[in-house]
């Protein structure tokens, strides 16, 4: 395709199929991250992931030999915390969701309650049972407001794919008829909290990602310039069937990270980019 001439003053980076898959790091991704890091060209880690804190998603990082701080890491649970509280100020939220969820809910000054709430917020729990279930269509019935952290169906793992917060909310939905309001991606929210995060405009930012429905879509959502790169979902056989089922085009596709390191770092050297 034919190169744009993009502006950037940061980068959203997302994380699995992009920066690592599983437990094992992307090849590069350590090197890009240092380069970021000596050109002091702003960037955060942008997740649908709600289960972890900041601080144990960086620790996971960090174990792969990935440079990374808590303040590095933007979640959903982060975002939909956010979200809930500028439209509930002190809202009575009922959760359904792990650690990362319940941290975010309690930092963001909300009130975790198991009766009566403004809001039913969900993400992916792995203890999530028929009762909870229960509970949470009778208060969405009864008028309580519905958000959701983020829509993957599928997550990842070591051992295959497993039902995401996606497969919940279809059965919330299901049983309550309430669509939710969506966080993650490829909602433009999650990254219009990102945005504020780094202080930047959606035009000076990239987002970079290896899923065309997640990723590019998102950043298509949010008004930012994409990067597709071929590591994760994305590959050279199947991307362009990918960006057309999304409904959407990057800006740049590149093959691997290390043609990204290679890409940013020639644009920064020819004064084309502006950190």
């Amino acid at each position: 395709m034919a190169e744009q001439e993009l502006p950037l003053r940061g980068l959203l980076i997302d994380l699995d199929g992009t920066v690592y898959h599983g437990h094992r790091m992307i090849d590069g991704a350590d090197k890009l991250i240092r380069m970021l890091q000596d050109k002091q060209l702003p960037y955060l880690f942008v997740t649908n992931n709600s289960t972890a804190t900041p601080g144990v998603v960086a620790e996971r990082l960090q174990a792969m030999g990935i440079p990374a701080q808590a303040q590095d890491v933007c979640t959903s649970a982060q975002a939909a915390a956010s979200y809930m509280a500028d439209n509930h100020p002190n809202g009575r939220v009922f959760a359904i969701g792990e650690e990362g969820l319940q941290t975010a809910l309690i930092e963001a000054g909300l009130q975790l309650v198991e009766e009566n709430p403004d809001i039913v917020v969900q993400g992916m729990d792995r203890e999530f049972t028929f009762s909870r279930m229960a509970q949470a269509v009778r208060f969405l019935l009864a008028g309580a407001s519905y958000v959701l952290t983020n829509p993957d169906r599928l997550l990842p793992t070591a051992e295959g794919f497993m039902p995401g917060a996606g497969s919940l909310s279809a059965m919330l939905q299901a049983a309550s008829g309430i669509e939710p309001t969506v966080i993650g991606k490829p909602s433009a929210i999650l990254m219009d909290f990102a945005l504020n995060k780094l202080g930047l405009k959606a035009e000076e930012a990239w987002v970079i990602g290896d899923n065309p429905m997640t990723d590019i879509a998102a950043g298509h959502a949010a008004g930012c310039k994409s990067v597709l790169v071929l590591t994760g979902l994305a590959t050279p056989h199947n991307y362009q069937q990918l960006l057309e089922a999304a409904g959407c085009t990057a800006d740049v596709v590149l093959e691997d990270l290390h043609s990204l390191h290679t890409y940013i770092g020639d644009k920064l050297a020819s004064h084309q980019l502006t950190p």
